[in-house]
């Protein structure tokens, strides 16, 4: 038991308290990874589902002032209605492959009164603010549109300034147009009658399972592979105790004290220099004096 009495040094107990936090933060990263790979095939299956679903009337999945459940985004809802072209909101930033551009968001107002917030595709375009000029029109009179349905944003982004936003809300598009609105927003898949002027319609999610796997699986593989260096570094050291030679380890460690010697060798050896500087020059000016 002896030659394993070098572990109650100061140098292998903060070794091997590191080591220990190394390996439960691999570990809590690789959990979270594969926590976040469950979350991805949940979120994955309800798409797959809502996809797969027959377009359903507006106001069977969407109800004004209220969120969007999570299991609805994705589902497939028609609605009747006049586009109310005087509302357009621009928003902003919208790029595609590395190209400045725009999302067209225009309020449907349905027989009932209430408009839903339909996101009408994207156009290349170098519109900072509301102007809606130049922007490809959507059709007049009654039109059926059929759209997914998609989740409010939140935060600053969702703020609307001269009917122009970063991100839809319907609460703060709704307040900006003064008008009821579904909660929620579709991204616009057809309309009927069809714009003369189409845009390029919004993609639907990648269902694949992305990379969370291989990195729960990589974190893991850095946390066995510092236990796996502790040991060995352990049999290495006690392996050169016993042979009455200096370890790989202890050999790193010296190195670095004797650098850190000659590093702070050399500071005093400037410091001593300044310092005879300095009182030579204050002996030659109380010589001038």
């Amino acid at each position: 038991m002896r030659s394993f009495l070098f572990l109650v040094s100061r140098r292998w107990l903060s070794f091997a308290v590191a080591v220990v936090l190394i390996a439960w933060a691999c570990w809590w990263l690789g959990e979270w990874q594969f926590h976040r790979l469950e979350d991805r095939k949940a979120s994955n299956a309800i798409v797959e589902r809502n996809e797969s679903l027959p377009p359903a009337p507006v106001a069977s999945v969407l109800r004004p002032g209220s969120g969007v459940s999570d299991r609805d985004e994705w589902r497939l809802v028609t609605a009747t209605g006049t586009y109310d072209t005087d509302h357009t909101v621009v928003l902003r930033y919208a790029t595609r492959d590395g190209q400045s551009g725009v999302d067209v968001v225009v309020p449907l107002v349905t027989a009932s009164g209430t408009a839903l917030l339909v996101d009408r595709g994207w156009t290349p375009s170098d519109n900072r603010g509301g102007d809606t000029s130049t922007l490809p029109a959507p059709p007049s009179g009654q039109v059926t549109v059929t759209g997914w349905v998609r989740v409010d944003a939140t935060g600053d982004s969702a703020a609307v300034t001269d009917l122009s936003t970063r991100a839809i809300s319907s609460v703060e598009i709704g307040k900006a147009i003064d008008t009821p609105v579904y909660g929620g927003f579709v991204d616009l898949k057809s309309e009927d009658p069809p714009a003369a002027d189409t845009l390029e319609p919004t993609e639907l999610p990648e269902l694949d399972n992305g990379p969370h796997f291989f990195y729960g699986l990589q974190w893991w593989f850095f946390g066995v592979l510092a236990v796996f260096g502790f040991f060995y570094l352990l049999y290495d050291e006690r392996r050169a105790l016993l042979r009455g030679e200096t370890s790989a380890a202890a050999e790193a460690m010296a190195e670095r004290k004797q650098k850190k010697a000659a590093k702070q060798a050399q500071k005093q050896k400037v410091r001593a220099a300044y310092q005879r500087a300095y009182a030579a020059e204050r002996e030659a000016k109380a010589g001038e004096d």
